[in-house]
């Protein structure tokens, strides 16, 4: 395990929580639905990276894969949002921006 890659990683998709935060409740106020599906699996990141860093090898990939599926779920459901008029493309820039760096870390993950 390298403690300071999963303390960084893991910071890295709480990061992308907080600046989620406000779009998810401006989310909410027009699709309860899509908000509650988008904060699962924003969840399911952090909780899965945790996790991959604190199984075996073979088992923490499948975690980190997961990981990486949730945050193309989260991206998805962004992009779904913005399509259907609840949140713009300007506010949801700098969150997508990060999300794109940290499903990079990620893929790191998954081919290591």
């Amino acid at each position: 395990m390298h403690h300071s890659r999963s303390s960084s990683v893991e910071q890295h998709s709480l990061g992308v929580i907080e600046l989620s935060r406000p779009l998810v409740e401006a989310i909410q106020r027009k699709d309860r639905d899509l908000a509650s599906q988008l904060r699962r699996a924003l969840s399911s990141i952090s909780l899965n990276l945790a996790e991959g860093f604190g199984v075996a090898a073979g088992n923490a990939r499948l975690r980190f894969e997961t990981a990486l599926g949730s945050l193309k779920e989260s991206q998805a459901a962004f992009r779904v949002a913005i399509a259907w008029g609840y949140i713009s493309v300007a506010a949801a820039s700098e969150t997508l921006a990060s999300m794109n760096s940290l499903g990079g870390r990620i893929f790191g993950l998954v081919r290591r």
